[in-house]
């Protein structure tokens, strides 16, 4: 059986990992895979070599109004004879742009499909014009499904006009990412805080180094893992703090094990999320977690002091006291860390690609 997965790159993101491992998931299942991504990027992830990527375009100049019309048409023209040679049996697509070309392209071909929208519908959907936001309800009421990693994400696309008329929502969860491999020895020679994600505002991590400047009478340091644009404001911020040495930015890591193994705490600060895999790679691992209850997904995967600590989101002020409470009391601490990994319970690749499946296999 043939499955086409349809995205914008495969650069290193929440959704591309879940994209690349879906993938991988479903060859192993002896699908014939193939991932289109509609602009060219080096896969941030492992690929197997069972999956075929194709790009349909390489977009390098800026995107001039005369550029974007032709980038749309090359993407129309080439993204439908690649369907119409390929012949797929069903196509899925993450993302709202890619949403739109699987949904546009399958339409017309009469190709069985799915959407997948894996962040805030209020920074795609919402945004659009009235014009866009019919022809995105359209496209989106004739796939098989729309797939969320979050019922919240379903509750706040329900809040649009017509979107509330639609019945076919469903919710998979983010799959948690294997790491194949034990990196040798310690990543920091002190105990350490631990936070993990793109180094962009809606992640929070500035809030984070502040909650940390109430903590910095303790023996312990705060790790941020990864990469990004706010790397520069970031630095600033420790430095106005005089936090060197004591908050260390450590760029992009490929093998994040050994970083949540020896964490004391893991914490996501995100100002939003669409459903952290950060989050649920830490709690499979055995870290005591605090993330800010903020739109969407770690209400929907933290059981309050039982599994996680929850904060009211962007209050720095609790943010540091829940912290501080893991750190200062080991009994509670090794009460979460073995209710965390519980998670793998609902999040294992396994499970959620048979969830992929049976969307795949659904009247076929």
């Amino acid at each position: 059986m043939k499955v086409v997965l349809v995205i914008n790159t495969l650069e290193k993101g929440g959704a591309e990992r879940v994209l690349s491992s879906l993938g991988n998931s479903l060859s192993n299942r002896a699908y014939e895979v193939t991932i289109v991504c509609l602009n060219t990027a080096v896969p941030g992830y492992p690929i197997t070599e069972k999956v075929k990527v194709i790009s349909l375009l390489d977009r390098k100049n800026k995107d001039t109004g005369f550029q974007r019309i032709r980038y749309a048409a090359l993407t129309g023209i080439r993204f439908s004879k690649f369907l119409r040679s390929a012949k797929p049996d069903f196509v899925i697509s993450f993302m709202t742009s890619a949403n739109l070309w699987t949904g546009t392209c399958c339409l017309l071909l009469n190709i069985p499909y799915a959407v997948s929208e894996r962040t805030t519908p209020d920074h795609t959907l919402k945004c659009f014009n009235t014009l866009m936001k019919r022809f995105s309800y359209f496209i989106y009421k004739h796939s098989r499904a729309i797939v969320i990693p979050a019922k919240g994400i379903e509750d706040c696309m329900k809040s649009y006009p017509s979107f509330n008329r639609l019945n076919n929502y469903k919710v998979i969860r983010n799959p948690i990412f294997d790491f194949k491999t034990v990196p040798a020895g310690q990543v920091h020679s002190r105990n350490y805080i631990l936070g993990v994600g793109r180094l962009s505002v809606v992640k929070g991590f500035d809030l984070l180094i502040m909650a940390f400047n109430s903590l910095r009478h303790l023996n312990i340091d705060l790790l941020i893992v990864g990469e990004g644009a706010a790397r520069q404001s970031l630095c600033k911020l420790i430095s106005d703090l005089n936090l060197q040495g004591r908050v260390i930015l450590t760029g992009a890591k490929d093998n994040l094990r050994s970083y949540y193994e020896q964490a004391e705490v893991f914490v996501l600060p995100s100002r939003n999320e669409g459903y952290p895999n950060a989050l649920i790679e830490a709690m499979s691992l055995g870290c005591a977690c605090v993330a800010f209850d903020c739109e969407f997904g770690p209400s929907e995967i933290i059981e309050n002091e039982l599994n996680g600590v929850l904060i009211a989101n962007q209050n720095i002020t609790m943010l540091s006291q829940g912290i501080l409470k893991i750190v200062n009391d080991p009994v509670y601490q090794h009460k979460l860390k073995n209710r965390a990994r519980l998670v793998r319970q609902n999040n294992d690749l396994e499970v959620i690609s048979s969830q992929w499946e049976d969307l795949i296999l659904f009247n076929s």
